[in-house]
């Protein structure tokens, strides 16, 4: 079994779900981001930190009239990296189903 090309940074089913979500759209508010992912402010946070520092994520923080807001962006960086590591996935998932058949009747 070989795990080549899995991206530890975003793995995590939850960093996962993050950045494929971010993956969908131009640029989303950190709110609709914490309600489709179903955790905390502070876990998004903690997400979005260890995204950002990888370049995978960007962080924009503005104004809607008088309220405080907070961007997230998929980054180019991020896109390709989601990119490879799904296609890691369907790679691993191809192997085992390659040696499934070999190896069961």
């Amino acid at each position: 079994m070989s795990g080549e090309g899995i991206d530890e940074q975003i793995h995590h089913p939850t960093r996962l779900a993050l950045i494929g979500f971010l993956s969908g759209c131009h640029e989303a508010e950190f709110g609709a981001v914490r309600d489709y992912c179903g955790i905390s402010d502070a876990s998004v946070s903690r997400i979005v930190s260890v995204l950002e520092q990888a370049g995978y994520v960007t962080v924009r923080k503005g104004y809607l009239g008088k309220r405080p807001r907070t961007w997230l962006a998929i980054s180019p960086a991020g896109r390709t990296a989601l990119d490879a590591h799904l296609a890691a996935l369907q790679a691993l998932v191809a192997g085992a189903a390659r040696a499934a058949s070999e190896q069961c009747d």
